[in-house]
């Protein structure tokens, strides 16, 4: 039976960004009323619920998730064993073991989560993440040679599962904890762990790879237990679990939810002295949640592997010691600040290619000397413009090192493992919504045609291109603190579990200006409710904010995510607007 969709939810069928607005199907409505009735919940929290298919008997274990309930055996992962064995061996003998990470959030975290569980028993490791620039991503075979003369086991979190001649340099035991898409055959390595490998079955595809490193550690604790030794408390690492799992973009489903759920609050204990110092110097003076992790702590951890030294970020997740932690942390902000400002001027001149090669399945830029720390961020903004899959390749020496960025429905990692198979790429891979690829110059129109006939099919068929999903109506006078506490229960939110949207009908601007270069503030109200703010970030870039500046006095409907902010010491509920539409 056809789902029946609402017409144009208040009518709005072109907004000020050019969309059609979509309220939820009729069904849904329904069985949000149905469950809010039996459940007692506001029907907002309720709408959330009948989205992910939660029943009513279940709405207070979802609202409430238990780890204990939600974890999966770590042994349902092939190689589980042989990694938990060794790495729980190498612990024990007191054996040199080395930790050979990817430079992003979560290569860094996961690296931090395995140094710090041995260290917890009284063993050091070596961290070494290549050089973005010198290396490149995952393992090398100098790097690996090196290593091996000097460890007994090289565990490669984050990468490794695509590293075959990398790892064939090895002459000590190595073990891979990855999710990156897999190929047809293994790297020649004692273990991989990975829920993405072409032999598993799936079901564990959403792990980033610490949470992969997280199970492992669940299964070594065991091992330990096993054999009569005490086992370090895993509880307290989570908080490295939940920041891996929102800045990879990771869904927010299942196990994923009670990661990130917990792991928040371990954070607001501020018992890791680097994310301690990652949050001062962001200026995060409240409980982080989910948005925080995104877009305040995760960009800055990414900053030394951007543009910096590329272990930064992973020597600050495992620092142990404040004042080198605010050191560490202070280094990070000053990188970070000069990545937007590469990233500005290369994202203006990817944009401009866009434009001029005009719509199709894929969005593409490539431009000499483009730094390869930024063309990642780049082509994840590109996505959010576009709403197509965007890759950004920057070119140095006859060589393009680019990054891309998928949209929900498309499995981009995929697709450019196809492409470097059939022998477009120099090499690629990644997983559904990220990808990274290495290509010759001369090569990149063809292999970008090539992956837009790949993508195609996928693009055909995926719903919403256009349109922008509300979840229902609400009044000023409803977005009130107990409402944005119970949809808070309702999450975290994010990739595969998007917050609520709320339509604001028939709003009066009270005022608008501008905050900063690029970002929009707005306060307005209905007819006897109080006067809500707004906060439209980058929209002076877009239709949006230049639309709404001077529109002191009309009245839009308004669209966008509630979110809680500090003033005086008081939390307050405010709009992260999304889009508009002009009455009459």
């Amino acid at each position: 039976m056809t789902a029946l969709l609402s017409p144009a939810f208040l009518s709005v069928t072109a907004s000020l960004t050019g969309r059609s607005w979509r309220g939820p199907e009729t069904s849904l409505e329904r069985a949000a009323e149905a469950l809010a009735q039996d459940s007692r919940l506001p029907l907002p929290v309720s709408r959330v619920l009948a989205e992910r298919g939660v029943p009513a008997h279940e709405a207070q274990a979802y609202l409430d998730p238990k780890l204990r309930d939600l974890l999966p055996d770590p042994q349902r992962l092939r190689d589980m064993d042989k990694a938990a064995e060794r790495i729980t061996a190498a612990a024990l003998s007191g054996q040199r073991i080395a930790v050979f990470a990817d430079y992003d959030v979560d290569g860094g975290a996961s690296a931090a989560l395995l140094i710090d569980w041995l260290r917890r028993q009284g063993r050091d490791a070596t961290l070494y993440i290549p050089d973005r620039i010198d290396e490149g991503y995952g393992p090398n075979a100098p790097a690996i040679a090196a290593l091996s003369q000097n460890h007994d086991l090289i565990v490669c979190v984050d990468c490794g599962t695509l590293s075959h001649e990398a790892l064939a340099a090895a002459t000590c035991d190595v073990i891979v904890l990855d999710h990156h898409q897999g190929g047809e055959t293994l790297p020649p390595v004692l273990a991989v762990v990975n829920p993405n490998r072409a032999d598993e079955d799936g079901a564990l595809g959403h792990l980033c790879a610490a949470g992969v490193v997280f199970l492992t550690l669940v299964r070594c604790n065991s091992l330990l237990r096993a054999a009569g030794h005490d086992a370090p408390d895993l509880i307290p690492l989570l908080d490295l679990v939940a920041l891996a799992t929102v800045a990879d973009v990771a869904p927010l489903v299942g196990v994923n939810r009670a990661f990130v759920r917990q792991g928040l609050l371990i954070m607001a204990r501020r018992a890791r002295p680097g994310l301690v110092a990652l949050s001062d110097v962001a200026r995060l003076d409240s409980a982080p949640n989910a948005f925080h992790l995104g877009f305040l702590l995760g960009p800055r951890i990414n900053a030394g592997g951007r543009v910096g030294r590329a272990d930064l970020g992973a020597q600050c997740l495992s620092c142990t010691d404040a004042a080198l932690a605010q050191r560490l942390a202070a280094e990070l902000d000053e990188l970070n600040r000069d990545r937007r400002a590469i990233e500005a001027a290369v994202r203006d001149e990817a944009l401009a290619q866009v434009e001029a090669r005009g719509a199709g399945t894929l969005a593409w830029a490539a431009g000499q000397g483009w730094h390869p720390g930024v063309v990642g961020i780049v082509a994840a903004r590109m996505k959010e413009a576009t709403n197509l899959p965007s890759v950004v390749i920057g070119v140095e020496g006859g060589i393009g090192k680019g990054s891309a960025r998928s949209v929900p429905g498309v499995d981009l990692g995929r697709a450019v493992q196809r492409l470097a198979a059939e022998g477009l790429l120099l090499k690629g891979g990644g997983h559904a919504m990220a990808a990274g690829l290495t290509v010759e110059e001369a090569l990149i129109p063809a292999a970008m045609e090539r992956l837009a006939q790949l993508l195609s099919r996928e693009m055909a068929t995926r719903s919403g291109a256009g349109e922008l999903r509300i979840s229902g109506l609400l009044d000023p006078a409803g977005a009130t603190v107990e409402l944005m506490q119970m949809l808070d229960r309702a999450g975290p939110f994010g990739q595969a579990a998007p917050a609520p949207r709320f339509a604001f009908a028939d709003q009066l601007i009270d005022s608008a200006s501008t905050m900063g270069d690029s970002h929009l503030r707005l306060r307005f109200r209905s007819p006897g409710s109080p006067v809500l703010e707004a906060v439209a970030w980058s929209a002076m870039a877009g239709p949006l904010g230049p639309a709404l500046l001077g529109a002191k006095g009309r009245r839009f409907h308004l669209a966008g995510r509630l979110e809680l902010s500090q003033w005086g010491g008081r939390e307050r509920v405010r709009l992260r607007l999304d889009d508009a539409a002009p009455l009459g």
